[in-house]
């Protein structure tokens, strides 16, 4: 169903919409949980992965717009997912949810969401909202079903107009761990699924600020052993732990409320010459923690087609080379605050930001995309040998 300046008549039928900020009503039919959930809505390119995207905690408070028409039809599984329930609030499709065809499936979609508190809305036109996302940035609304078809809708405008949005805002807390772990699942593989990895040595640190299981999965692949710690550990707790290198994960929410409290670590962390690799919230933390800047995107990266170029003299005969990413990041680190003694190492190709810093004479380096996604297949999996390989 289209997009409409005012709120339009509710259509006979319609068992979902998404209420906007500035009072937009789109009509649809939902599928998934019952009920409302309020956040951000932005849009997601790729065509494949649609259980990783909606289990990916970096997803926290937002509502993904599927810009593929086709979500669902390889159904649901235990072993695609990337968090213990966590991620996006709800997704927009533009095709019905149809019955799954795939031998893997275990469970039909629309089930999976209901099973996890999430809530679908299908039949929207998703190629005017991705365009309406691109002009006038992404903005908060409430996404509801009703089997029964009864909504309020001037309460959801009013929600969905009083929610501040992500900027300033950590979400840390609503999805990391609170309890340290050992993790020990290592590489998947068809009929064995992800096993266990008995390599003890080296022994990487994760701090958790909402970390995709695979990345764990790839530092284990990798050649290390893996630790998971909260992402509100002090210096002090990891270091107890005795690590030859510490991981900063990918995570929700703007990385400068969240640095509040895990910047002055991570500077820290740098002082004793801890090697560091950062991912996506990871990496802009450790941006601020080097004196660098961040800030809001307008629309955001995120999808498994983003090409991006390898720069700088860090990366020898390999620069000038362009990796496939997936992506998911709605803040950035801002390049031209970079100080002197930190190289940028990647730029995205489609709007020349940041994608990827290193710190002179120090085993620190961070991207903004997801190497663990696969999207290349393997374009990316370099940097976690290059991080567990240089920890002896």
């Amino acid at each position: 169903m289209a997009l409409s300046a005012s709120p339009p008549a509710q259509p006979k039928g319609a068992t979902g919409c998404l209420v906007l900020g500035d009072g937009t009503v789109v009509w649809g039919r939902g599928f998934g949980a019952s009920g409302e959930a309020l956040g951000e809505v932005c849009f997601n390119t790729a065509m494949t992965g649609y259980q990783e995207v909606m289990t990916d905690p970096s997803y926290d408070s937002q509502i993904v717009t599927f810009t593929f028409p086709h979500i669902g039809n390889v159904g649901a599984n235990e072993e695609d997912v990337e968090s213990r329930g966590l991620g996006a609030v709800g997704c927009i499709v533009r095709e019905e949810v149809t019955p799954h065809s795939n031998f893997r499936a275990r469970d039909e979609f629309f089930a999976w969401m209901a099973a996890h508190n999430k809530i679908g809305l299908s039949g929207i036109d998703t190629r005017a909202l991705t365009r309406r996302i691109r002009v006038n940035g992404a903005p908060s609304a409430v996404i509801a079903h009703y089997p029964g078809g009864e909504f309020d809708v001037a309460a959801m405008i009013e929600r969905a107009r009083g929610w501040p949005g992500l900027e300033g805002l950590d979400l840390v807390p609503n999805v990391s761990r609170t309890a340290t772990e050992d993790w020990r699942g290592g590489h998947w593989q068809l009929g064995f699924g992800y096993g266990e990895s008995n390599r003890e040595r080296p022994h990487v640190v994760a701090m958790d600020f909402g970390a995709k299981d695979n990345i764990f999965r790839s530092l284990v692949r990798a050649g290390a052993k893996v630790t998971v710690v909260p992402g509100r550990s002090s210096f002090d707790e990891i270091m107890a732990l005795k690590p030859a290198g510490v991981f900063l994960s990918n995570g929700p929410g703007d990385p400068a409320a969240t640095g509040k409290y895990a910047v002055p670590v991570i500077k820290a962390l740098l002082d004793a010459n801890v090697p560091l690799f950062g991912i996506c919230l990871g990496h802009q933390m450790l941006g601020l923690a080097v004196g660098a800047k961040t800030s809001k995107m307008h629309q955001g990266h995120r999808g498994a087609n983003h090409p991006v170029q390898r720069v700088g003299n860090g990366w020898g005969e390999s620069a000038g080379l362009v990796e496939i990413t997936s992506m998911n990041h709605g803040f950035a680190v801002d390049s031209d605050s970079l100080p002197d003694g930190v190289e940028q190492t990647h730029v995205s190709l489609f709007d020349g930001s940041n994608c990827g810093i290193a710190v002179t004479g120090k085993q620190a380096f961070g991207v903004q995309y997801h190497p663990e996604a696969s999207p290349g297949p393997q374009d990316s999996f370099y940097l976690f040998e290059k991080f567990v390989g240089g920890l002896g």
